[in-house]
């Protein structure tokens, strides 16, 4: 974190993806006037989710540092098995419906399987969100930001057709990878005030530090390689990508 705020980093958003986890992320943010939490259930932890889980995530995430619900969403990466992948699919739904109820955006995750030769995660995740925006539409109650998806890693039509329900898309390491042209392309072409800059650290760690543990500090070259692929000023990109996880996350300004 000393070496995030010499960087000239303001906020850190570490979100959980267990209970035990979420609970740790809390611990942390509770020390750190600029450090929030979210609290969540990863699709990995591939468990049934029962009540009394969800009823310990709706107490955590009333902490007052707790600003969102996640990291949540679908990963097929090792899951070829269709009640497996029904499981997370239930589990996202029931988070999705815990994060309306205490009117907190989601922080999604969302990873093919590893023989996937298309979209099937993707379409999935999109699918379930616009079911659960459709129904908090019906009731008056459709949030103008319902929330990230993290990392992303899929196609520009996706990314688009997530921006139109209201999402933004978070950038992280491996654009600036050099076999990542087709990330980089679907960066170019998205709106600066739909993107969030990530780090998700421990992983994936930008260049010239790939390899290495990532973490917060390194988001300087996540900034630089999107002013390049967008022909903008880094301390615009800075400054937009800011104010955008200041809208989303609402946590105002930096202690």
């Amino acid at each position: 974190m000393e070496r995030a705020w010499q960087a000239g980093v303001v906020r850190l958003l570490t979100p959980g993806t267990s209970l035990r986890s979420s609970e740790r992320c809390i611990e942390i943010a509770a020390g750190h006037g600029c450090v929030y939490a979210a609290v969540g259930i990863h699709p990995t932890e591939t468990e049934p989710v029962h009540s009394r889980d969800i009823d310990r995530l709706r107490e955590l995430a009333r902490n007052p540092k707790v600003v969102a619900i996640g990291e949540i969403g679908l990963d097929y990466y090792w899951v070829a098995d269709a009640a497996q992948r029904a499981l997370q699919r239930e589990s996202l739904q029931v988070q999705l419906l815990l994060a309306s109820e205490l009117e907190k955006p989601v922080i999604l995750h969302a990873r093919e399987h590893a023989d996937a030769h298309h979209g099937a995660c993707m379409e999935d995740l999109l699918t379930l969100l616009e079911k659960w925006l459709r129904g908090l539409e019906a009731q008056g109650r459709r949030p103008a930001t319902p929330g990230v998806l993290h990392s992303y890693s899929g196609s520009l039509d996706a990314a688009e057709h997530a921006i139109e329900m209201g999402f933004f898309i978070g950038v992280t390491g491996p654009i600036t990878y050099k076999n990542a042209e087709s990330r980089r392309h679907v960066i170019a072409n998205l709106p600066l005030d739909r993107l969030l800059i990530e780090t998700d650290s421990p992983y994936l760690a930008p260049a010239p530090q790939r390899g290495k543990r990532n973490e917060p500090a390194y988001v300087a070259h996540i900034a630089d390689k999107i002013a390049g692929v967008q022909s903008r000023d880094q301390q615009e990109v800075v400054a937009v990508t800011g104010d955008n996880a200041a809208r989303l996350f609402a946590w105002g300004d930096a202690a």
